[in-house]
Order: structure tokens, then sequence, then C-alpha cells
């Protein structure tokens, strides 16, 4: 299982798509999934790459290199890819059907915490101004994207539910392999373990 930083190459994609958002006029609309626009497959997945403000890019792109480069180390790239991209593109679609339009990769960021509280839910990480396990801090963001789905602000509280939700399934399919994964042993013929008293033991 090899680290391929996919958390860090995902976070250049997005800080380069939002630049083109700033440079290009119409950039945004051309790629954002709205509900006229379901024709148009291609914005299932674009829509994940697009922030709708720098504050927004900014907390999305500390968590996605933060929690997306943890659970890549304990789940490998491939796996963790398949988290991102299909919590990013699902949340945006429930999302949608309750917003005039869905953007971001907050889905997706939800889908790994998701995952990643399944698979390492006493992990230790700093948030809300404090260290604590991994689902305390999980339960916490729950309880206030809940809050906030009943009251309005511009927050896609439903995107970031659903992708909790869908990281936590894959959470419960990946929970089993990781644990596989560390049962499994070194095994040394005996032979090179004599080889090797012989040279550094006499």
């Amino acid at each position: 299982m090899k680290f391929k930083f996919n958390a860090f190459k995902l976070s250049g994609i997005i800080i380069i798509i939002f630049i083109l958002q700033l440079l290009i006029d119409n950039f945004t609309n051309w790629f954002v999934l709205n509900q006229s626009s379901y024709i148009q497959i291609w914005r299932f997945l674009t829509a994940v790459f697009l922030h709708g403000s720098l504050a927004h890019l900014i907390s999305n792109l500390f968590a996605l290199a933060l929690f997306g480069s943890i659970l890549e180390s304990l789940i490998g790239g491939k796996k963790f890819l398949w988290v991102f991209f299909t919590s990013g593109i699902i949340a945006n679609i429930i999302a949608v059907n309750f917003y005039s339009s869905s953007l971001g990769a907050s889905g997706a960021i939800f889908g790994i915490i998701g995952a990643l509280v399944i698979v390492r839910p006493t992990l230790t990480v700093w948030a809300f101004g404090m260290p604590m396990p991994m689902f305390i801090a999980a339960i916490i963001w729950f309880i206030l994207d809940l809050i906030g789905v009943f009251v309005p602000s511009d927050v896609g509280n439903i995107a970031h539910l659903s992708g909790l939700a869908i990281g936590i399934l894959f959470g419960l399919f990946y929970r089993d392999w990781t644990r596989k994964e560390k049962k499994q042993t070194l095994s040394i013929p005996e032979n090179h373990m004599r080889n090797w008293e012989d040279v550094y033991m006499r």
C-alpha cells in the first residue's frame, strides 16, 4: 500500500480551479451543479472542485490536507479516492434538491471524516480549539450541521450530512479491511535468521 499524496494533489487542483473561477467570467456557472443542469453529467464531478469564497476554499483545503492524508495512510490511495469522489458527487446531488445550486468539496471532506471516524474513532485530532477523539469531533460537527439545516445560512449543511453518512458506510467496509492488514505478520525464513545470527551475533 503506497501513500500517493492524493489529498495534496486534489488540493492543488482545487486551488487552480479557484484561480480560474476568479479570472474567467461565468466559469463557475459553466460547471456548478444546479437543478437545471442534470443532463450535463460532467457537472456532478466538476461541482466538487468549485468554491464560493476564499474562506470556503481555505477551510476545505485545511480539512482535506489533514484528514485526507490521515485516511489515505490508513486505507491506501485508491480507496481514499473512492471515498472522496463518491461522497462529493452524491452529497452534491442530494444537496441540489434542497438548494438552488451546490458546489464545493465539503461533502467529499465530510465523507473522509465519516470514514475516518469508523476506521480510527479514538484518533486524537485538533478541533474547536482543543484536542479530542475523532468520534467526539464528528458528533459535534453532526449536531452543528443538523442545527444548520433548520437555520438559514450560506452553508450547505445537507451536503455535509450526506457526505458524512456516505463516509460512514465506506468506513464500515474499510474497517474490517484495515484490521486484516494490521493482523498480517512479517514472515522471515528460518535459514535467513540463522545466517543473520551467524554474521551479527558472533
